[in-house]
């Protein structure tokens, strides 16, 4: 069906439209000179050491786990309220995802507390998720990756230019992955971005991304090499310059949408906070961030219940999602017999909300008031 307010609204223009058509016109369209401009904003706008482009996060998170040695016999803990590529990635390299529960409706990201509990002489690190954009308690999980020698991944794919105390996410672990995915906040289609203050880590990333080549297609077409080693076993993992140049321009925009969205979540919870029977996550941060989804957690409530207040939502002409379906209830990984209750019962109650900073104020209105009827005739 066609939405009145659809879930996500692409932010692109005639910016875009005009860096792709640039790019295809200079003659060179596969990994070049708008990946390393694009590398270099991050660089600047995160003021991280290094910056690797990738074909989407995926491939990024894949690199994460490859950098940092995680490989057969090893554990890494991860948290199971996420898409499954945050789960993927640490199979891929032939470890061994371990689940940890989140905090709770209020706070959906790893319980501190937990993941340590989590910890056995085989774990070798942690991947961390920041939902919704919304930074983990970072200064907790650094303690006791830091006590226990543990590495530390973020996927950071909600949350480009989010903070934490000052420091931008992803600059916080060892390494860190975003995507360009369709639908967040910077947008390519696919794409991705590696970044690390870890020469090494860099070093191995680049060699990885593009088959274990000692140089690039665009360096030997510049006259810079002639010849090429393969120094590892490596991957295509490039994203190519046309993705790259939208990328730019998206990046230009970022901040400006940010700002935006920032007044569009504040208008929604004070709004919410006057509905009975749901829960904002986050709904008391203070610190600058991403706002990728609106989540709403669903109270005293159940799964059966919840799908029934998204259908009445629906035939509203309003979208929304669920974010996400829990990774250790996929049969893929059933088998590994996570218990994870406060996880459970978010994945069964959370409904995702509309968010772009194109939200009016009136639309606003019309889903908090249709999810509050929703609520009270929906028992």
């Amino acid at each position: 069906m066609a939405y009145k307010i659809p879930l996500f609204n692409l932010n692109f223009d005639e910016r875009e439209a005009k860096a792709a058509y640039d790019t295809i016109k200079s003659g060179w369209i596969s990994t070049g000179p708008k990946n390393a401009e694009l590398e270099q904003m991050f660089i600047d706008m995160w003021k991280v050491k290094y910056a690797v482009s990738m074909s989407n996060c995926t491939d990024a998170l894949h690199v994460c786990c490859m950098v940092c040695g995680f490989g057969p016999g090893d554990e890494v803990i991860v948290p199971s309220l996420t898409f499954a590529a945050s789960v993927n990635c640490i199979r891929y390299v032939g470890a061994t995802p371990v689940f940890a529960d989140i905090i709770g409706p209020d706070h959906i990201n790893m319980d501190p507390a937990d993941l340590e509990r989590k910890i056995t002489p085989k774990t070798k690190g942690i991947v961390i998720v920041h939902m919704a954009g919304f930074p983990a308690r970072m200064d907790e999980i650094m303690a006791i990756a830091k006590k226990h020698n543990l590495k530390v991944v973020e996927d950071a794919c909600h949350g480009p230019l989010s903070e934490y105390k000052g420091k931008k996410l992803g600059t916080i672990g060892d390494c860190a992955a975003f995507s360009f995915f369709s639908n967040k906040n910077i947008s390519t289609g696919e794409g991705g971005m590696f970044i690390t203050n870890n020469e090494e880590m860099e070093k191995q990333a680049r060699l990885i991304r593009s088959h274990g080549m000692s140089t690039m297609s665009y360096q030997r077409a510049s006259g810079h090499a002639t010849e090429y080693d393969i120094t590892c076993l490596g991957y295509n993992f490039r994203m190519d310059d046309i993705r790259a140049a939208i990328a730019i321009e998206q990046l230009k925009k970022l901040p400006g949408d940010l700002e935006t969205r920032i007044k569009v979540r504040k208008q929604y919870i004070d709004r919410l906070s006057k509905i009975e029977g749901v829960v904002v996550p986050f709904a008391e941060n203070t610190e600058f961030v991403s706002n990728y989804i609106f989540p709403v957690v669903l109270l005293n409530s159940n799964k059966e219940r919840r799908n029934k207040i998204r259908e009445y939502i629906h035939v509203a002409g309003i979208q929304t999602s669920v974010h996400y379906p829990a990774v250790h209830h996929f049969s893929t990984y059933k088998e590994l017999g996570a218990v994870l209750p406060k996880t459970d019962y978010v994945t069964d109650n959370e409904i995702t909300l509309p968010m772009y900073a194109a939200l009016t104020s009136e639309q606003i209105d019309f889903i908090c008031n249709t999810l509050e009827k929703a609520i009270k005739e929906i028992k």
